[in-house]
């Protein structure tokens, strides 16, 4: 949610809602109210610009971050199925331990700017980050602004802070073994275009199941598709008419880095009379909500988003109230989901 969302609720002009959130004089005490009133109610505050206790009359309250950018984190990040089920469960565990949950965005082209402005954060609260698109410099940047972090969907070794992440080597090592019990020798992988930790994870995953299990997969098995869109994608489709006029051997099962790019595999498939999965099977990864409203229901692998939402906010508590601590790196276990868009291969079939 943006300034401007919060502005047409209230029925107020932007500048209204900038003045209120920033405790500005210039309009009324019952404008502001009014402003306060819609934000606390949402959850929602644009940008890092409003102090917790502003908002909720100085009650326990923690900070969820996100830092947008055009590639994969879109200002409406929350929309997208993976994000509105992990928000909902830790607004859902900070109801349960008695906290208010606040809603932050900064803009990556304005990073250092506005960055700055979370040191004025209240001092009992904390943070917890979505990491998922950031690098190791930039959440080391967050880290010097707050002492109470937890990094969430992300993971980086050296780094001396609280992290909470899924098993990615897991997950993507469970589908590869799949794939091969049921038949499959020749299994492709589809990639995202923008690369993060959790997908090199995940090929490594991928990397490490091949080498042990020895099934067929080359650098031309490799599919290179956009990660944030659910329809057919013109680039794969290319790919695969490619090797059809060479032809070259299609793999009989795909592992796609996350569900997004699996349920718009089935659909560009489907669009070339490439059958799922009597053609090609397919497997996923995140286990979305959508991934039983495509047809075939979807294959994945299972990310407990209700754990890792409990796991992050639990440790930035217990860094608000145990100042002597040291930091936790919690990796949450994967499990597949078997549905309908795998089927037992044979090489009679």
């Amino acid at each position: 949610m943006k300034m401007e969302d919060i502005a047409k609720l209230a029925n107020v002009s932007k500048s209204a809602v900038s003045l209120a959130l920033s405790g500005k004089p210039g309009i009324s005490s019952e404008t502001r109210d009014k402003i306060l009133k819609i934000v606390k109610e949402t959850g929602y505050i644009p940008r890092s610009m409003v102090k917790a206790d502003q908002v909720y009359g100085g009650s326990n309250s923690l900070r969820f971050l996100v830092i947008t950018d055009s590639r994969f984190m879109m200002d409406q990040f929350y929309k997208q199925p993976f994000f509105m089920e992990l928000i909902h469960y830790i607004e859902e565990q900070c109801r349960l331990r008695g906290y208010s949950l606040i809603f932050s965005t900064l803009d990556i082209g304005q990073f250092e700017r506005e960055i700055s402005l979370l040191s004025d954060d209240t001092e009992n609260s904390g943070i917890i980050l979505l990491g998922t698109n950031l690098n190791k410099k930039q959440i080391e940047e967050v880290i010097g602004i707050h002492t109470n972090l937890v990094v969430l969907d992300t993971y980086v070794d050296e780094l001396k802070v609280d992290f909470v992440v899924m098993n990615n080597i897991m997950g993507a090592y469970q589908a590869s073994t799949y794939l091969v019990e049921q038949g499959h020798q020749h299994i492709g992988y589809v990639q995202s275009d923008f690369r993060m930790h959790n997908f090199e994870s995940r090929k490594r995953g991928f990397c490490k199941a091949q080498k042990e299990l020895e099934f067929q997969s080359s650098e031309k098995d490799i599919y290179i598709m956009s990660p944030t869109i659910l329809s057919a994608q013109e680039k794969f489709q290319q790919q695969i008419k490619e090797k059809i006029a060479k032809n070259e051997s299609l793999p009989t099962a795909l592992f796609c880095e996350n569900d997004y790019l699996a349920i718009s595999v089935i659909k560009s498939l489907n669009e070339l009379g490439i059958k799922v999965p009597e053609d090609i099977s397919v497997v996923g990864f995140d286990n979305i909500q959508e991934s039983v409203i495509i047809s075939p229901e979807l294959t994945t692998v299972h990310v407990d988003k209700e754990m890792m939402a409990s796991q992050a906010v639990e440790q930035v508590i217990r860094l608000i109230e145990n100042k002597d601590r040291i930091g936790l790196k919690t990796i949450v276990d994967t499990k597949l989901i078997e549905r309908k868009s795998v089927k037992k291969f044979s090489s009679e079939s």
